[in-house]
């Protein structure tokens, strides 16, 4: 069940990453090195973010895992795949169970502090979506008091005072926020009516209104730019590298692109790199 308390949730899954930590003890991701000589490269991917990312009729599909597909062809060895909930994904690369996580992973300062990211893969600005049907909500300041949804560990969390600030101008303040495990949960009770409107990237946004356009209805911008790129540990400097190396050269060849085009209708003039302020 989503919590209806702010970062009730984010702080308890802060709570359960120690533990983890702990019990990985001295786990050490693969260097680039290790992972050609035993042959295989641990990725992971979410199953539930489309359209980066997600479950068709029973097989993944998405941006990302079309990029792991070009991967495949290009890579020295062989690249062994896991496909899991959100949920622990970053603790598993932060601990070296995964080699990298190939999903949409929202870069932020906080994550910096126990990953490094690859260049970006995309523009991720969030917005909000409200139901169509909801002519109370017109602009931002409409969203004063409003109850919001939003996955747990989102990295948008980190930037709810940005949101606050652009309500505090016309003398509002954020609702109750409330927290899922995963974004089509929210999506449905949004809905249902149970909150007012869902924050995720406009990305994932365009895609849920082009699927439902009856349903729901893009909003305006509620943070300012934000990128998602892949992760891997901290310090793992060659992997980062050739991953790296990897998107470059996916850009140059003009496969990156038009996955991009595919996936989110649009190609990006993106930054080689990106140090997030928040």
């Amino acid at each position: 069940m989503p919590s209806a308390t702010p970062f009730t949730r984010r702080g308890a899954l802060a709570a359960l990453l120690l533990p983890l930590a702990l019990w990985a003890g001295a786990a050490q991701a693969a260097d680039l090195a290790e992972i050609k000589k035993r042959g295989y490269l641990v990725v992971v991917t979410e199953d539930d973010f489309k359209p980066f990312e997600f479950i068709k009729d029973g097989k993944p599909t998405g941006f990302n895992h079309e990029m792991v597909d070009a991967l495949r062809k290009v890579a020295p060895f062989e690249i062994r795949q896991e496909i899991l909930p959100w949920p622990g994904i970053l603790a598993g690369v932060a601990t070296g169970k995964y080699d990298i996580s190939i999903t949409a992973v929202l870069m932020t300062k906080e994550r910096t502090q126990s990953l490094d990211f690859t260049s970006p893969i995309a523009d991720a600005t969030h917005y909000y979506v409200k139901r169509k049907d909801d002519g109370s909500i017109k602009s931002i300041k409409d969203l004063n008091g409003k109850t919001v949804g939003v996955q747990t560990g989102s990295a948008f969390l980190s930037r709810l005072p940005e949101l606050q600030a652009m309500l505090a101008k016309e003398g509002g303040k954020i609702g109750k926020v409330v927290e899922y495990a995963s974004y089509p949960e929210a999506y449905q009770d949004l809905a249902l009516k149970r909150t007012d409107y869902v924050i995720n990237t406009v990305i994932n946004l365009k895609a849920l209104v082009a699927e439902k356009p009856a349903v729901f209805e893009l909003g305006s911008a509620v943070s300012g730019n934000s990128y998602p790129a892949w992760a891997v540990k901290k310090g793992n400097t060659e992997l980062l590298k050739f991953m790296n190396d990897f998107i470059a050269a996916q850009k140059a060849n003009g496969t990156m692109p038009a996955l991009q085009k595919k996936w989110f209708g649009e190609s990006f003039n993106l930054p080689v790199s990106y140090t997030p302020e928040q």
